[in-house]
């Protein structure tokens, strides 16, 4: 009899820690070899972690809900005859707690070698662990805290009701609203005024840290739930509409070439490639030139710090049939013909819709792209993908007269026409920037090759 560890595996290079969804085994279930044994959810991307033995799962050593950081041991999965469950050994039983809020903490003892504790006297929280005072930081945290501009010097302040005074997720979602409050008190209504109107809130576990109106329910209304992703997408939009001040600037371009074109070669190409080319990798590849041209676009805030980054990574943002939306990112969007962006934005579409992307393709983003027009919709001021300064929709496509100049003089014409909307960060793009990076784009494909192959 043997047994075989099943570890919670690295997801992606920036990924430190995943939540356990839901076991689809369970103890002393017969298991086969690349069989999934329990669905895990890090960010906006759900998994399926698979069984790397066959044999029985002996034990499971945390429950649903329960954060696991990378390189832990979830399972032991015992192989050959082996059928029963193992008891835990006893160092990792004793390394093992439970914190307040029910979800179970990992001691320091089993942190992975190599990782460095982090000075919060100094400003700074990176990958380490723990503060100078001793207190323990999971990434989780502290990636809350950098969102919410808690410094390093506060987020010791706070209170801990985890192992040892850690400080849990819950406790700093808590601490949120009363530290805002604080801040900026909520002026008081009017004597007779507001009457039945609760302030709830929008993003945190409890639904406290937005406040907003609410109208009460009445008895033929339905009461619905956020899922996980709709809370994540809600929380990342009302921080996005709080940190940047958002402008949008529009522009008109003539896209009769490009439809031509994409009329000319759709048969041909769907059935050389066995897939449908779409309008999607045309517009990647003129905002990536344009990115080119206008490279200040391409970066992101760091307080007063200004990151210029070299790569063009290109988010194209992507509904799902349950209603939400995830924007995974194409790495090095200028270094890729048109062919290849056909590809790879078909391969993300199909992927995304079939839940199926892995975490480092939603991250790393530098520019956003979403299609308004695909819902039928003329224009959109998009929200700006955080920590990114700006994001560009496009509109649907619409044959309409213009009229054109010609050497013999003004002519009327029927021409496909789109809208461009562009919405940037007025902290770091400024109007000129912004109406000249997006005239560029609009440019690009207005002069787009219609005879071009694929």
């Amino acid at each position: 009899m043997s047994q075989v560890e099943l570890i919670m595996p690295k997801m992606g290079e920036s990924i430190q820690e995943a939540t356990i969804i839901k076991w689809l085994k369970n103890e002393g279930d017969k298991i086969a070899l690349d069989e999934p044994v329990l669905e895990i959810a890090t960010d906006k991307v759900d998994s399926e972690i698979p069984s790397t033995a066959e044999g029985t799962l002996a034990k499971k050593l945390f429950k649903d809900g329960d954060v696991v950081q990378v390189g832990k041991v979830i399972a032991v999965i015992a192989t050959e005859s082996a059928s029963a469950s193992p008891s835990l050994p006893e160092k990792k039983e004793e390394e093992l707690s439970h914190s307040n809020n029910g979800k179970i903490i990992l001691s320091e003892k089993l942190e992975p070698a190599g990782i460095q504790s982090a000075s919060l006297a100094s400003g700074e929280i990176k990958g380490g662990l723990s503060s100078s005072s001793g207190k323990f930081f999971s990434p989780l945290v502290r990636n809350i805290a950098k969102e919410e501009g808690i410094s390093p010097a506060e987020l010791e302040t706070i209170p801990g009701t985890g192992k040892d005074g850690r400080v849990t997720k819950q406790d700093i979602l808590s601490y949120i609203p009363k530290r805002k409050k604080k801040e900026s008190p909520s002026p008081a209504l009017p004597e007779g005024k507001g009457e039945g109107i609760e302030s709830p809130s929008l993003g945190t576990t409890e639904g406290r840290e937005h406040s907003s109106f609410r109208m009460g329910s009445g008895g033929n209304d339905e009461i619905i739930e956020m899922d996980r992703m709709r809370k994540l997408i809600a929380e990342h939009m009302v921080m996005s509409k709080r940190v940047s001040p958002h402008v949008t600037s529009y522009f008109e371009v003539d896209v009769t070439n490009i439809v031509k074109w994409r009329n000319r070669i759709k048969d041909d190409f769907e059935k050389r490639e066995k897939e449908k080319i779409t309008f999607t990798p045309v517009f990647i590849e003129a905002v990536a030139k344009a990115i080119k041209d206008f490279p200040m676009v391409n970066v992101s805030l760091d307080g007063t710090k200004i990151i210029l980054h070299k790569n063009i990574n290109i988010g194209m943002a992507t509904a799902l049939p349950s209603g939400n939306l995830i924007v995974p990112v194409i790495k090095n969007a200028d270094r890729y013909n048109l062919f290849g962006l056909a590809k790879i934005v078909n391969d993300f579409a199909v992927r995304a819709r079939a839940n199926k992307l892995v975490p480092d393709e939603i991250q790393g983003g530098t520019f956003t792209l979403t299609n308004v027009g695909v819902f039928g919709n003329t224009m959109g001021a998009p929200i700006i993908n955080q920590p990114q300064v700006a994001i560009l929709a496009t509109g649907v496509i619409k044959k309409k007269p213009v009229v054109i100049e010609t050497p013999q003089g003004d002519v009327i014409a029927i021409r496909s026409m789109m809208f461009l909307s562009l919405s940037y960060d007025h902290r770091i793009v400024d109007g000129m920037l912004g109406g000249s990076f997006l005239s560029r784009v609009a440019s690009n494909l207005e002069k787009f090759d219609e005879n071009r192959t694929i």
